[in-house]
Formats: C-alpha cells, structure tokens, sequence
C-alpha cells in the first residue's frame, strides 16, 4: 500500500528511485541557472552585431529570433557540459539519461499525437483563449515555415527535455520524491511558457499538464531521449494542425 495516496505509477518511481539518482548537486543546478542571463546577452549580442557579426540573412526578423534563441541553447548547453566535465569528468549527454530503445521509442512517437489532443480537448474544456504565436505572422515563405517547425519539433523539445527532464528533474526526484519532483518541474516549465500565451491560466495548465506526462514519461524510461521524442510528436501535431487551419497556432512547449 502506497502511504502518500500517489497513484500507482509514481508508487513505483519512488519505491525504485534509480533512473532519478544524479550525481550532481543544487550547486549545479544554481550555476546552471546563472548561466541563463549571460547566454541570452552574449546570444542577443552576437545576433544584433550588425553587419560585421551577423550575416546580411540574419537581418531577417525570424531568422534573428531562432537564431538568438539557438545560440542561446549552444551557449546555455556547452557551459553545463563543461561544468560537468570539469568539476566530475562526465560527459553532458550520458549524464542526462540521453538513450533509446526502440520499444520506448515506438511507444513515445506514437503517444505525443495523443497527448497533444486530449490536451487540446482538455484547453476547449477550460475554454483556454487562442492566441496568436509571434511567429505567425513572420513565416511568409515556405522556408520561414520549415525554419519555424523545425525548431518548435526538434530543437526546442530537445533543448526543454535536457533541461527539464535531463537535469532539474532527477534532482528533485532524489531529493524530494518522483511524484513531488514530477510536479515540481512542469510547475516551472509551465511558468517559462507563461510571457507565450500572455500568462493566461489555462494555457499555463495546459502546458503544465503535458509537462507532467513528459517527466513521468522520462523517469519510467529511465530515458530523457524517450521524453524528447514524446515532446517531438505532440509538438509536430499541433504544428501540422495549425499548417492546415492557418487561423491559429500551434501550441508547441
């Protein structure tokens, strides 16, 4: 019998606490997270340069947002492998749980899409407003459109489960259990999403909720590539969804 109430899928997270055991420490974390400012002003720096750091393409409005936000990851990124490395010798992608297995992975690709609908039927229940994306009205080629999906499908999952469910979520899971940790990291994947959907509630929920699906996925696996995959998909759908509409935006996270 599960003392605390959790539901029998963190009863067991918790009873086998090994996928969630890393060895680093809020030290970590706390630098991690002080890296964050620095990355985005050196991003914002280098994008903006003008003319002699910054290619004539990036003058082009999309083109200077994804790209000040993916040097912000290469940036953000290539600090914590470093700390890794120096203060442990542990390389960055092992130590955050990045591995397959096709079972997992099948399963993952096939229940983003899934997800990503019952969490839209959930946002008409809520009655959550639409609003418009930033980018929408920037993607005027179909180039623009392919730079836009393959950051909202690839590289902004694949940077947020690194983050989220790679790094802060095994530490909360060890420290404070897997259904507290869980719950703790959509909680604040939820509020990095809020100045998106202009800190409406229900998108905050919503965004929320599939955080939530996304960390109880990482740590059953044992796998943050598997959570990566699940976050791939369920972006792609509303993605593709919005691609067909053209009257509202996906909701990627």
């Amino acid at each position: 019998m599960n003392p605390t109430g959790d539901p029998p899928v963190f009863e067991d997270l918790d009873a086998e606490p090994a996928p969630a055991n890393p060895f680093w420490t809020y030290e970590d974390l706390a630098l991690f997270i002080a890296m964050v400012l620095p990355s985005i002003l050196i991003a914002v720096l280098l994008i903006a340069g003008g003319g002699v750091i910054a290619p004539a393409f990036f003058k082009r409005s999309i083109v200077q947002n994804l790209g000040g936000q993916l040097l912000t990851y290469v940036l953000l990124f290539g600090g914590l492998r470093q700390l890794l490395s120096t203060r442990y010798g542990r390389p960055l992608f092992g130590s955050l749980a990045w591995s397959f297995s096709i079972t997992h992975a099948l399963g993952a690709l096939s229940f983003g899409p899934v997800l990503a609908i019952s969490i839209g039927y959930l946002g008409s229940l809520l009655k959550a407003p639409i609003l418009k994306n930033p980018f929408e009205n920037m993607m005027q080629s179909s180039a623009e459109v392919a730079a836009v999906g393959f950051f909202a499908v690839v590289i902004g999952p694949l940077a947020e489960e690194l983050a989220f469910r790679g790094f802060l979520l095994p530490l909360l899971a060890r420290t404070i259990g897997a259904s507290a940790g869980v719950l703790m990291t959509a909680l604040a994947f939820a509020l990095l999403h809020g100045p998106q959907y202009s800190w409406s509630w229900q998108h905050v929920v919503l965004v929320g909720s599939a955080g939530a699906v996304f960390g109880v996925v990482r740590l059953a696996t044992g796998s943050t590539g598997t959570a990566f995959l699940m976050h791939a998909t369920y972006n792609l759908t509303f993605f593709a969804l919005a691609l067909l509409q053209r009257s509202s935006f996906p909701e990627p996270v």
